[in-house]
């Protein structure tokens, strides 16, 4: 990789390397297999305040997979995960992983449709559910999904201590547990009558085998499968743990685990993170239950005392707007990674001021496992508003946006701030969209470069700026806005808790812009409160003509905020459409 920008400019910290080696025999499972036979007395997952060793959980992993290759399991094989963060989804990755299988994890806030969509789409033939959601993967099998051969069936009471049970169902924290029928499977009982001395030797190639077939989030129309490789997430975990600063103590370190283990994010910057660092690992299968909300959060941050507590913008505002957040110390808290959407400069700064973390924004997709920027944790170098410089091996550049010029840098670092459309190489990321081979002749560019349908740029020290999605600029009068520009200045008002930008229809302008906000407890702001607010702040086209405030913006599971929905309403309500999958 030639000597970008970001190294020329003298930015990058001397704590961290340009570049890194990476094993090219190493599956995912190995991180776990490590941890168990260097710290096997270390606590690994923490559930409802039960703890497995690694080396219980490593034979758990072990006997878990013996009994999936006795139903015929085997390498290239899909499987479904449905589950919540439990330790049985941890203890089933790690297993369909040691198998060479392929692991699909399912949202579980699916309904029937969007789940049907993607065991067809991935051709999973074996599907491991909670038995909370069992009855909906029984009808989908009774009904549309025939050729589904195994129903395997966990159910939270079987991680959690006997108190712990009868405390969840008396205060409705805990579901009671549902019976299985026959002919599917007990997750428990498979554990239990697993032998792991008869598991396999299987030879899994990491750089042609597929780990995860990571659907993305499927809010911006049907949702795609990431092809990803066991070198991809090895890869982009070893570039994570060379950005930790301090550098990571292992068997030390403490991770809550707050967002849900089937997205890219949490997975491989919180799970596989903590298991390849032989550390702690909380999991919380709802981060805003309690009363009020994000209480039971909340009490875990100040009772495990973490170290990492990376999470969502949504989650940080949250817990900054809680009643009683000065009443608990969370000054254990060394760093926080932000992702999965912009970071608003005040909420980092808010944040850092109550736990003393370093708080960061980064930058990825699930199409590169997921991480590709990162503000620097090391050296006091990170700039508010920004994504960081890319991490190590990851060739970025900003190319043309208009259609056909896709090969066409812009330049970097010019004064004119030159923004385009943000392409990547690197070993994180992936090789296509599941059965998409038509897409997949257009995401990458004629070099090779992914394409991301990101629009940025990169100032003169190197530092990249994320302005919005490709398909989701707003056209005013052939001027382009981009939604998070518009967002931050919004954010400065003090009644404004939250806001999402979109475009609407004009008759004659084409586009203009409108603000959904959600103000916070006990503010008051009208609609030409914020209007004025804005000018002089931003260029007169980007000012928003129209505000609308809502007790809450429509989030995904991980706690993106749903532009596409907001948007979607907008051009429904005018009778037109506007075709985007941004």
């Amino acid at each position: 990789m030639e000597e970008r920008i970001w190294f020329k400019a003298g930015n990058w910290p001397e704590e961290i390397p340009k570049h890194l080696e990476y094993p090219e025999n190493f599956p995912i499972y190995k991180f776990l297999e490590e941890s168990a036979e260097t710290d096997p007395n270390n606590v690994a997952p923490v559930f409802f305040d039960t703890k497995i060793s690694y080396k219980a959980l490593w034979e758990k992993v072990l006997r878990f997979a013996d009994s999936l290759q006795k139903l015929g399991i085997k390498r290239g094989d899909r499987i479904g995960i449905y589950l919540p963060n439990c330790p049985q989804f941890v203890i089933a990755f790690f297993a369909i992983n040691r198998l060479g299988a392929t692991i699909v994890p399912f949202n579980t806030q699916y309904v029937d449709h969007e789940l049907e969509y993607q065991i067809n789409d991935s051709g999973a033939r074996t599907i491991i559910c909670i038995d909370i959601t069992y009855g909906r993967v029984r009808k989908l099998r009774d009904k549309k999904i025939k050729d589904l051969d195994n129903v395997i069936v966990a159910s939270l009471h079987d991680e959690i201590s006997f108190s712990k049970r009868v405390l969840g169902i008396l205060f409705a924290k805990l579901p009671p547990r549902k019976r299985i029928r026959s002919g599917d499977y007990s997750f428990k009982e498979m554990v239990e009558k697993g032998d792991p001395s008869k598991v396999p030797d299987v030879e899994i190639n990491p750089k042609e085998d597929l780990a995860l077939i990571q659907y993305t989030g499927g809010t911006t129309g049907v949702s795609k499968g990431a092809m990803l490789t066991n070198y991809n997430i090895v890869s982009n975990q070893i570039q994570l743990t060379s950005l930790m600063y301090p550098p990571i103590n292992h068997g030390k370190e403490c991770y809550v685990c707050a967002l849900p283990l089937f997205h890219i994010f949490s997975l491989n910057c919180i799970m596989i993170s903590a298991i390849s660092q032989a550390s702690k690992i909380i999991l919380l299968t709802d981060p805003l239950a309690g009363k009020p909300m994000l209480q039971d959060l909340l009490e875990t941050l100040s009772k495990y005392k973490p170290t990492f507590f990376h999470a969502v913008p949504s989650l940080y505002v949250g817990l900054l707007f809680h009643k009683d957040i000065k009443d608990y110390d969370l000054t254990s808290i060394r760093a926080c990674l932000s992702g999965a959407a912009p970071l608003p400069e005040q909420v980092m700064y808010n944040f850092e001021e109550l736990t003393g973390a370093n708080v960061v924004e980064g930058y990825g997709l699930t199409e590169t496992s997921p991480v590709t920027h990162v503000n620097p944790l090391a050296g006091g170098g990170k700039r508010a508003g920004s994504i960081g410089f890319p991490i190590p091996d990851t060739d970025v550049k900003i190319f043309d946006p208009s259609e056909g010029k896709a090969n066409i840098e812009l330049p970097q670092g010019g004064e004119t701030q030159n923004e385009g459309e943000i392409g990547m190489k690197g070993p994180q990321v992936f090789g296509g969209y599941w059965n998409k081979p038509e897409e997949n002749k257009n995401i990458f560019n004629n070099d090779g470069y992914f394409l991301t349908g990101d629009i940025g740029y990169i100032d003169p020290d190197g530092y990249f700026f994320i302005t919005g999605r490709k398909k989701n600029m707003i056209d005013v009068s052939g001027l382009k806005v981009y939604p998070r520009e518009v967002e931050e200045e919004l954010f400065e008002h003090p009644a404004v808790q939250e806001v999402a930008i979109v475009g609407i229809p004009h008759t004659f302008k084409g586009e203009t812009v409108k603000a959904f906000v959600v103000l916070r407890d006990n503010e008051t702001a009208s609609e030409e409160e914020l209007i004025e607010f804005c000018k002089g702040r931003i260029a007169r086209y980007k000012i928003p003509r129209h505000v609308e405030f809502l007790d809450e913006l429509p989030k995904s599971a991980i706690g993106k905020v749903l532009h596409r929905e907001l948007r979607d309403g907008e051009w429904r309500k005018a009778g037109r459409k506007k075709s985007i999958d941004g």
